[in-house]
């Protein structure tokens, strides 16, 4: 029995949001509001199941709850640093730019969670990142000192996802 719903419903938690969020778009819902959302519910799923995407495995919870704290900490202090940019009166002496930073990350889900990281904070953003020779271009809003940068990447956050992250 249980091999049935996991074929049905690889991706249960999947299917119930796509069901409900197709519901909640397409108020106010009928008969065939219903039946669409579940089509989507159940052949979506079924598309996921061919990617078979692999589970992160997390070697370091701990490292995982002070990276939290870290990223944390650094959204509020560059939300702040961006407020004080903008409506600063010395606005023009500081200027935008891009860095690039050598990374020796491996893993995706640990490359995934840097660009998300990277990106959630204000003033900085994931532009590209050269799988092969594993360097990540990065635009930051407040560029003081490019060799800054590379320093804050690797201290606060890659070495933490590489503890987090086979």
């Amino acid at each position: 029995m249980t091999r049935v719903f996991n074929f049905v419903l690889p991706h249960p938690i999947l299917s119930i949001a796509l069901f409900t969020v197709w519901l909640l778009m397409n108020s106010p819902f009928g008969a065939g509001s219903v039946v669409i959302a579940a089509v989507v519910a159940l052949l979506v799923p079924q598309a996921m199941r061919a990617l078979e995407p692999e589970r992160p495995r997390v070697r370091n919870p701990w490292a995982m709850l002070k990276l939290i704290g870290h990223v944390t900490l650094d959204i509020i202090h560059s939300n702040w640093t961006v407020v004080r940019l903008i409506l600063g009166k010395k606005r023009h002496t500081r200027v935008s730019g891009f860095v690039r930073i050598p990374l020796r990350l491996n893993s995706r889900f640990a490359l995934a969670t840097l660009a998300i990281i990277i990106t959630s904070t204000p003033g900085t953003l994931w532009v590209q990142y050269d799988r092969y020779r594993r360097i990540l271009l990065l635009h930051v809003l407040d560029f003081d000192d490019e060799q800054d940068w590379p320093a804050i990447i690797k201290n606060r956050y890659e070495d933490l996802l590489m503890e987090i992250f086979p």
